[in-house]
């Protein structure tokens, strides 16, 4: 994936300087506008944050919100440490019928989708174990390192458990599955949101992604299978476990500002 993501006629989208009050605004018109146009993809990364900026011709805060809006609108995702990138439509429609079944009835909604993640993920995670390329490795690798230093640090905990399963999703080489998955996020950080607000909740996550990387490290596809089968009962226990009410205050608040 490239910074800057070209048309089929090779060339890139050229954003204009905005100086009017609502600026994120008009950055987001003009990124949606690329997209429309074919200008940037599916998969297509933007620029950091900080070219972003200089190529507006504003400050870094409006296109840290104009990102938000993006996000918001599944336009874009971003993965932490790793960017930003353009999603698929229809990854984007996914996601809208999956959430609204989720709110609808939050009890079997989060009872489906734990079931759903027992399905899927791990096969994800035997696949993963034959294919997985050192450059993935290494992101899951980090991953658990983020977490072990956030034990008591929801935010940069649950960005990098999303990162953990996003790996090894990215290793299969199945774009149907990485579109599957993309539309489930915002759940699955919801339902992160919830486990973390358990207590020994992240404590007991770490084991489990821990098992589930030796398995991987050793390309081993049965023992891969196994640990995620195990960390995903896990994650069922704790769903339906009571929070701590502080925190999941906290994290409430922190859901609904976009943090």
């Amino acid at each position: 994936m490239t910074d800057g993501a070209v048309d089929s006629s090779g060339a890139k989208p050229g954003y204009r300087a905005v100086r009017v009050s609502r600026l994120y605004e008009q950055i987001v018109q003009q990124v949606e506008e690329a997209i429309l146009k074919g200008q940037l993809k599916p998969g297509d990364q933007l620029p950091a944050e900080r070219d972003l900026a200089q190529s507006f011709g504003v400050s870094r805060p409006a296109v840290r919100e104009a990102v938000k809006t993006l996000r918001e609108k599944g336009l874009v995702e971003a993965y932490s440490g790793r960017g930003t990138f353009v999603t698929s439509s229809t990854s984007h429609a996914i996601r809208h019928s999956l959430d609204l079944m989720i709110r609808v009835s939050q009890q079997e909604g989060s009872t489906h989708l734990a079931g759903l993640r027992q399905v899927l993920e791990p096969e994800i995670a035997g696949f993963a174990a034959l294919r997985m390329d050192e450059q993935l490795l290494s992101t899951m690798r980090e991953a658990v390192a983020v977490m072990d230093r956030s034990l008591h640090d929801p935010d940069p905990y649950i960005k990098a458990d999303l990162d953990f399963h996003l790996a090894l999703a990215e290793a299969v080489e199945n774009p149907l599955i990485l579109s599957l998955l993309d539309s489930i996020v915002g759940l699955l950080r919801e339902q992160r949101s919830r486990i973390f607000a358990v207590d020994g909740g992240p404590e007991r996550g770490q084991f489990h992604h821990k098992q589930i990387l030796q398995a991987i490290e050793r390309r081993d596809r049965d023992a891969a299978r196994e640990a995620m089968r195990a960390h995903l009962e896990q994650v069922r226990e704790d769903s339906s476990s009571p929070a701590t009410p502080a925190l999941q205050s906290k994290l409430t608040a922190n859901f609904e500002r976009g943090d």
